[in-house]
């Protein structure tokens, strides 16, 4: 896929149209860390959204709640 680098507003840019959208699973707010690479490759990648680990906690807890007999006969 070619894009063209073109003037937006006092920037330049690159649209990212809806296929493209679609194939990288990206929606319009999602953030991107941009790394460049030697040679001049830019790199975006999704960052996605991660648990604190209180909630983590809780949803360890109600899959072993939710699985007790499971668990019981894994820790012998």
């Amino acid at each position: 896929m070619i894009k063209t680098i073109k003037k937006l507003g006092n920037s330049k840019g690159v649209i990212f149209d809806a296929a493209l959208l679609e194939m990288a699973h990206l929606a319009e707010g999602d953030k991107l860390s941009v790394t460049v690479h030697d040679g001049g490759a830019i790199m975006f990648t999704p960052i996605r959204d991660t648990i604190s680990p209180k909630k983590g906690a809780a949803v360890a807890r109600q899959i072993i709640s939710n699985n007790k007999e499971l668990f019981d006969r894994l820790s012998k």
